[in-house]
Parts: C-alpha cells; structure tokens; sequence
C-alpha cells in the first residue's frame, strides 16, 4: 500500500494511473507527427486572411464614401507644406492693417525673420496641416459628391455655373463650420509672438492649443468667428472650385490640352478665390485673434459686421483687401497646388484600379 495525504492506494491503483499518463503522452505524440507530416506535403495551405484585391477595395461602400475626402486632405496637405511661410506673412500683414502699422511684406518678413528666426514662419504649422486634414479634405470631397448629385437629369435645368457655384458654396461652408477649431488654433499660434508677453498664450502645438481653449473658454470657444469663416469658406470655394470647374470646361470645349485645362483652370481659379474671399479672411483674422481689453474687459468687436463697419469707418472699403498681393501670393499657389494635385491623385487612383 501507498499512502499519499492521508489516503492509502494499491501498488495496482499508482501503476494504472502511470499507465493512462503515458498512453495520452504517446497519443499526443502521434497527432504531433501526423500535424507536421501535413505541413510537409506541397499541398498543403495554411488558414490565411485573402488580400483585398483593387476592384474589391473600390467597389466598397467605405471606400467610395472616403476617396474624395482623402483626396482633398492629401492634395491640401501638400499644398500648405508648401505656402505656410506666405500664410504667416500674410496673417501679419493683416493684423499690422487694423492697427495702422506699415503692411509691407518685404519688410514685416525681413522683420520677421531677423527678430524671431525663420523657424517663425512655420508657426502653427500642425494646426494648418489639421485643417487641411478636415477642411480641405471636406470641402473638396463634398464637392464632388454634390457635384455627381447635380449631374441628374432632374438638374439639366439650372445653368452649369450656377450648378458648380451652389456646389462649392455648400462645401465651402459645410467644410469650414467643422475646420474652425484648427484655423481658431492656427491664427493664434501665428500671432501670438506679436502680443506682448504677458499676454502671449505660448499654445505648445494644435492639440495643447485645442485643449486650452476649449478649458478656458469652453466649447463653444472652438468655434469663434464660425460665421465669418463659413462665409469666408463659401466666397474661396465659389471663386475656386466653381471658377475651376467652370474655367476646364470653358477650355476644353476650346480644344485645349488636358495639362493647360488643369493648370488654367487653377490660374484662374487661385485669382478668383483671393478676390472673392479676402474681405472676410481679413475679418475673420481680427475676430479671431482680439482678445478683451485688460483694463475694461470689453472686446474690441462685438461681432463680425461690427469688425467689417469699424474697419471701413477708419480705413475706408479698400481696407478690407488689405495685403491684396500678398493674399494673392499665398492663395493661389495653394489653389493651384491643392487642385492640380487633386487631378493627379484621381489619376493614380484610376491608375491603381480605385
């Protein structure tokens, strides 16, 4: 007998259950080498995850959705990488308009650079490329999708330009209502330098700039000046996406090349774009960046048509197309960029089977 925790066992009892161990390690052993010997045979395929082919990924409703919307983020993205400097200059310029101070940009860039270093004209450059991210990205996918709508028989009625007009109206405003927050950021980073230094906000980046507006200011923060860059956002896409659209047809019904339809059409659109939206982008800018007096407490604009009257009261209708040239230097060749890029982007997905 084996006594083992206080329980007595036969000699018979420990051997069976010896024996039932090793016959299900032997058992074991066998499946393993019948496992192995299919891994062997050329046959043989492994369980695995089948690669989505091009015509499954383009003809799924996700991708269908998205591909305008990534379209316009990425030709966007690209397009601020390359016009940040002049984005910054011209937010300068601007602001030295609505104080009387002198709005050359030569000299508010040579200033600039030699006061506060050429790492300054990329200042808020990560709430510029999150706003292309949203608002570009939105503005040019919902173009599309508004303009495919419009392409239905129950439209042939409505003259072509008035068409595309309506189109890039509703874009531009639906777009830049959800890209505020981002360009409320931008406008803060890149003038924050200039504000005195007890009242800078020193934002670290988008995301510490977001975070600290919407804590101090509550949500509600994120979206001042809403309106004026909605109307801001309507006027650009009615001088670039309507004007562009417009300007391709008008030239290849003329017989020009694809290449000239796609850089004329951007020319043209990049002049209309600035003209039509420079008023409100110089509001927009004043709204944006004021902030209450230290002693009264009191804003300087109780809203945008107070900021429009007062700016014309001192500097005349011309005021608000302050900084023309440098405005224009900085929005069409982002139009130009962001919609040629928008072509060749289309072109890789056809090319790429999506």
């Amino acid at each position: 007998m084996v006594s083992f925790m206080g329980q007595d066992f036969s000699l018979e009892d420990v051997c069976r259950v010896e024996d039932i161990h090793r016959l299900r390690a032997l058992a074991i052993s066998r499946e393993a080498v019948r496992l192995v010997g299919q891994l062997n045979r050329p046959s043989f395929r492994l369980p695995s995850l089948r690669r989505p082919t091009a015509a499954s990924v383009a003809d799924s409703a996700v991708w269908q959705a998205s591909k305008p919307l990534i379209t316009g983020s990425l030709s966007g993205i690209v397009a601020t990488c390359c016009i940040q400097p002049m984005d910054m200059i011209k937010v300068r310029v601007q602001l030295a308009a609505a104080e009387g101070r002198p709005t050359s940009p030569f000299t508010i860039a040579s200033q600039t650079l030699r006061n506060e270093g050429v790492l300054t004209f990329y200042s808020g450059l990560s709430a510029g490329l999150m706003r292309q991210v949203v608002y570009t990205g939105a503005r040019f996918g919902l173009f599309d999708m508004f303009m495919e709508k419009a392409s239905d028989p129950s439209f042939d009625a409505v003259p072509g330009f008035a068409k595309k007009a309506l189109c890039g109206i509703s874009a531009g405003g639906i777009a830049a209502v959800a890209g505020t927050p981002a360009d409320l950021a931008l406008i803060r980073m890149q003038s924050d330098s200039l504000l005195p230094e007890a009242q800078r906000r020193n934002y670290r980046g988008v995301v510490h700039a977001l975070s600290t507006i919407a804590r101090t200011e509550g949500v509600a923060g994120l979206f001042k000046g809403a309106s004026t860059t909605a109307a801001r956002a309507m006027a650009t896409n009615f001088g670039s996406l309507a004007f562009n659209a417009q300007a391709k047809e008008t030239l290849g019904d003329m017989g020009a090349s694809p290449t000239v339809q796609v850089f004329g059409g951007a020319l043209i659109a990049g002049f209309a774009s600035s003209f039509f939206s420079l008023p409100m982008d110089f509001v927009k800018t004043q709204i944006q960046k004021m902030r209450a007096d230290p002693a009264t407490g009191k804003m300087p604009f109780s809203g945008p048509l107070d900021c429009a009257v007062q700016q014309v009261r001192q500097g005349g209708i011309t005021r608000l197309w302050s900084g023309f040239p440098t405005y224009y230097m900085r929005m069409a060749p982002h139009a130009m960029i962001a919609l040629v890029l928008q072509d060749k982007i289309k072109g890789m997905w056809s090319a790429a089977g999506l």
